[in-house]
């Protein structure tokens, strides 16, 4: 049978506690890369977390982004980041620059825009944040993000225990710098939308890997000290492993249509930093749950007194042993039985013996 159809009837068998290691192997691998590249291009935060000025009109003559940059560069803009967006009917430009303070100034870069794009300034969109308001931004995300796992920490080591509250909080930092290093390998803007994206993601993540550890309790309660760690862990994850596929699946697949059709085919760029928050951490979260959260619980609980005794007990018996062999009895001899005949003759009787006198 393949594996998909015993995935679909729900007879898989996979030795998820035993290879281990492959899982942390390739998390390893991801992390690195994604600490890497945190470290050296960081993330491309947007204005509304740096501040600066946004400038948006409609671009009706086609021009391109050197065209907009060679408009920016007398007033020392031409760093600015520049995107040229479209929808289903209407292209447009977008710029993305430090903060202009002096209002003349700021007009005159409005309006040089506008002649490059070929519309009239007064129809262009101008949008000013300042360092404050983004510092504001950053510290409500990074508040909300620490209650967040503070509250996920309690409530998973009151719902079962502290180590599976610690499995937990590893999956969802595990999912967190997995979405921070995509971000910073695609240079992708790091948007409000983007944080609001990340929490959802957190909890999807948390919600799988609860089913996963509700699942291993339930079936710790049933095996009543008769089985090892590692095959009750194993056996719940296969268990669920059907459902959390079919729960990401139907995830992914509306998520990945409002990422690659909505944003890269349909031209709607304002939904790709939602999208790929949500993409990304759906997949990661469907991953950490089943090859980070469940191995590192079954590699802290090992060592415990019960478990450590389990494993090291020899295999119980089968219920139903077979009946000892008896002992085959010993084969008795039959008596001979001589043929039906006439009987033998006996031996000839004597004739009596003539006394000693002779005849009277």
């Amino acid at each position: 049978m393949s594996i998909a159809s015993r995935l679909y009837r729900n007879e898989t068998e996979f030795d998820f506690v035993g290879r281990k290691r492959i899982g942390f192997t390739i998390s390893a691998i991801l992390l690195t890369l994604s600490i890497g590249s945190l470290l050296v291009r960081g993330l491309n935060l947007g204005v509304d977390f740096e501040g600066g000025t946004v400038i948006e009109v409609t671009n009706e003559v086609g021009a391109s982004v050197t065209d907009v940059r060679d408009a920016l560069r007398p007033f020392g803009l031409e760093t600015a980041t520049v995107q040229l967006t479209s929808s289903v009917d209407i292209d447009g430009i977008r710029v993305e620059s430090e903060i202009i303070d002096d209002l003349a100034e700021r007009e005159n870069v409005v309006t040089a825009v506008a002649v490059v794009a070929g519309v009239d300034s007064t129809s262009a969109s101008v949008t000013a944040v300042g360092p404050a308001f983004g510092q504001e931004i950053t510290e409500s995300a990074i508040r909300a993000l620490v209650i967040f796992l503070i509250v996920v920490a309690l409530f998973i080591a009151w719902r079962f225990e502290w180590k599976m509250a610690l499995a937990g909080l590893a999956a969802l930092f595990h999912d967190l710098i997995l979405t921070a290093g995509v971000y910073s390998l695609t240079g992708f803007e790091v948007t409000p939308s983007t944080v609001i994206a990340i929490l959802t993601i957190l909890g999807y993540s948390l919600y799988d890997t609860v089913v996963v550890f509700d699942k291993i309790v339930e079936t710790v309660e049933i095996s009543q000290g008769r089985r090892s760690l590692a095959q009750i862990i194993n056996d719940s994850m296969n268990t669920v492993l059907m459902r959390s596929l079919n729960t990401s699946l139907t995830s992914l697949l509306p998520v990945g249509s409002l990422l690659f059709v909505g944003s890269f085919l349909l031209g709607a760029t304002t939904l790709r930093e939602f999208a790929l928050a949500l993409f990304v951490g759906v997949a990661a979260g469907t991953y950490s749950s089943i090859f980070v959260a469940a191995p590192l619980l079954a590699t802290w609980k090992a060592n415990e007194p019960e478990w450590a005794e389990i494993a090291a007990a020899p295999a119980p018996k089968p219920d139903h042993a077979p009946p000892p062999k008896q002992p085959k009895k010993p084969k008795q001899s039959k008596p001979k039985t001589t043929p039906a005949g006439p009987p033998a003759a006996g031996p000839k009787p004597r004739p009596p013996k003539k006394g000693k006198g002779g005849r009277r």
